[in-house]
């Protein structure tokens, strides 16, 4: 990523009639007599409110008591307040309103666990569940405002707890299903949790994980919390503390089938989200009952084209926000979601394709990191099983590199189907820029910005440039920007508006081409300065992946004395290769050749793994910590945290 990034390709996909025709972004933009994407965007960005308000129209979100004004910017605009006056709750559209439609005996989610077992449940059914759990929760005296953790595998009952938790008016806290104690604590004690719906244990490549035991060890350094609801998930034979825990079948399943939805204001906290930081505690984003599901199901009706009888599977926890995504915008669009409990390649590299066409799926949302290990395995995988359902891939987390892009394209797609590419964060409550149907793609592109978003590309200097590398800006409020870090303002102002006046900088480097396409290229932090020329991870990666012995890469900056920094890049074997000096120096040339002599690798080391999150992303600034000998910060967002101890031995 030099200076002047070079936007090389061509277009590879362009809509055709049909996936124009049934987009229901077209349907919106007819709505509004809005004639092309273009204008949708000056439109959705000028005026604000009129886009929210129609958003909400388009979505049939109801209210108990209407809102008064759309939008209130008197506290400023990195505080803005939605749907004033307006009460609601989230849930009541996810469910309460179907009850008596065609949409209640539609089916809501299917389950598939890793040991097999299926289960299909209908908007009706998953409404009674809800209420169920809802009294559960009652019977123990939570209620509005009572924050509750949910540390659970990918099983029915959390899709269930997730709903109740908000139709009680609590305060929902994800947490990622692979977290470990410290992870657990610091959570809930921040959000000062009264409760926590956990699982005895989790199936993992055929074998029963614990997770009840992590939960109590949580649980004796939380002074709030005071009840436990346990789901019999594994068969573990765990202590249960009287007084204390429950499991959920005795406590949830005898609650009557009717419960009141608590009404709530519709900026009362539905939800916080923990995202780790480099340094410091983990930063709580808050978001509304009127936020964070209006952005998700505006991003899935736009961009992923979600319709009833259509069923999304995003591979997620749902301790990352695509999990509650995944739930509330599929639910909020009447369509169906799906979603698995186990490893997507078990007991075979086959278990992901085969689940796409036993269920078939319509839209599968997969990460860049995934694909890079599936390919190695072979394409008979793939071949083997109809994948004639899918409309759209989509994918997030981390960047592309156009090899395996184009191989989930050309091979698996048939160049047929487009990769909805998206991009956000859970800050946002979803995407910045995104692919849709109507739109042309190019390889690990994204169509443009999100309707309703105001996205810019922004130089040092803060002006605005195309076909160039810059920061990523959002210029305009949105409905589901966070309102602010749990108990911590200070750092949210820090974090996003103390660039740039009324500014929100992301913290990603990204490019828009004359095209009109976009591009996302790694954190901004992540960025190595050689010799005066920027140069984006990226970039380097995409070189030295297109080598068949290398299956991913992670790149660095490290410093050096008469540059400034030198590239270090870490790279991962695929199976059936070899470590040595002469691939070390194939990768070498193969980077100067492709980017000059000055940006030549200072070193090349190769590693079993990189270090990830559950969301795929590549923690590039642990790499470059652990490479350095200092302080990687917060690993607790890891799934493989012993991959940052490789690191530090493989200098």
């Amino acid at each position: 990523m030099s200076e002047q990034f070079e936007f090389g390709g061509e277009i590879v996909w362009r809509p055709t009639p049909d996936y124009i025709e049934r987009a229901n972004l077209t349907r919106f933009m007819r709505l509004h007599g809005i004639d092309g994407f273009d204008e949708l965007m000056r439109r959705s960005t000028e005026d604000v409110a009129w886009f929210s308000e129609a958003v909400l129209q388009f979505l049939d979100i109801q209210f108990y008591e209407p809102y008064s004004r759309v939008v209130d910017f008197s506290q400023g605009i990195p505080w803005p307040k939605w749907c004033v006056d307006g009460k609601m709750n989230i849930v009541h559209n996810c469910l309460d309103k179907y009850v008596g439609t065609p949409t209640e005996a539609q089916t809501a989610f299917i389950w598939e666990g890793e040991e097999g077992a299926t289960r299909s449940v209908t908007y009706g059914e998953l409404h009674r569940q809800v209420n169920r759990a809802a009294n559960a929760l009652r019977s123990l005296g939570l209620g509005k405002g009572d924050a509750i953790g949910i540390y659970m595998p990918m099983i029915p009952e959390i899709v269930v707890a997730l709903l109740a938790v908000a139709k009680i008016g609590g305060v929902i806290l994800p947490l990622f299903s692979g977290y470990g104690v410290s992870a657990v604590v610091t959570r809930l004690k921040d959000a000062d949790a009264k409760a926590l719906l956990t699982a005895d244990g989790i199936f993992r490549r055929g074998k029963a994980v614990t997770m009840k035991t992590v939960a109590d060890l949580a649980a004796a350094q939380v002074p709030t919390l005071r009840h436990m609801i346990v789901v019999n998930r594994a068969g573990l034979d765990v202590a249960m503390q009287p007084g204390r825990d429950h499991w959920w079948h005795a406590l949830v399943d005898p609650q009557p089938a009717a419960a009141k939805t608590e009404v709530t204001e519709a900026e009362d906290i539905l939800m916080v989200i923990y995202t780790s930081g480099t340094t410091g505690r983990p930063k709580g984003a808050v978001h509304t009952h009127a936020g964070f599901p209006v952005k998700g199901a505006q991003d899935m009706a736009f961009g992923t084209d979600l319709h009833p009888g259509e069923i999304l599977y995003w591979m997620t926890d749902m301790g990352w926000m695509m999990g509650p995504w995944l739930v509330f915008g599929a639910l909020l669009l009447g369509g169906t979601f799906f979603i698995y409990d186990g490893a997507p390649d078990y007991p075979g590299p086959d278990r992901l394709w085969a689940m796409v066409a036993r269920h078939r799926i319509t839209t599968l949302g997969i990460s860049p990191t995934l694909v890079r290990a599936l390919i190695p395995k072979g394409d008979e995988h793939w071949q083997k099983h109809d994948l004639s359902s899918l409309r759209f891939f989509a994918s997030t987390g981390e960047p592309w590199n156009p090899g395996p892009w184009m191989w989930l394209f050309e091979k698996v797609g048939g160049g047929k189907r487009p990769i909805i590419n998206y991009s956000g964060g859970t800050e946002i409550s979803g995407g910045i820029v995104m692919g849709n149907p109507i739109l042309p793609l190019k390889a690990c592109a994204f169509s443009g910005p999100c309707p309703g978003i105001a996205a810019d590309v922004f130089d040092e200097d803060g002006n605005s440039v195309t076909d160039e590398v810059g920061e990523l800006v959002i210029k305009a409020p949105w409905i589901g920007m966070t309102r602010g870090f749990w108990k911590d303002p200070q750092r949210y102002i820090e974090t996003y508006w103390s660039r740039w006046p009324d500014v929100w900088v992301h913290g990603d480097f990204a490019a828009r081409d004359s095209d009109g396409l976009w591009y996302i290229l790694g954190r901004s932090d992540d960025t190595i300065k050689v010799a005066g020329k920027r140069l984006g991870p990226a970039e380097a990666e995409s070189v030295v992946v297109a080598h068949p012995a290398i299956m991913e890469a992670a790149a660095i900056g490290v410093p050096h004395e008469i540059k400034g920094s030198a590239l270090v890049l870490f790279c991962v074997l695929a199976p059936g290769h070899q470590a040595g000096d002469e691939l070390r120096a194939e990768l070498r040339r193969m980077v100067v050749e492709a980017m000059g002599k000055a940006l030549a690798p200072k070193e090349i080391l190769f590693v079993s793994d990189l270090p990830k999150t559950r969301n795929a992303k590549v923690m590039r600034r642990m790499v470059r910590a652990a490479y350095l000998g200092q302080d990687p910060g917060d690993t607790s967002s890891l799934v493989n945290p012993e991959a940052v101890d490789e690191i530090k031995k493989a200098k």
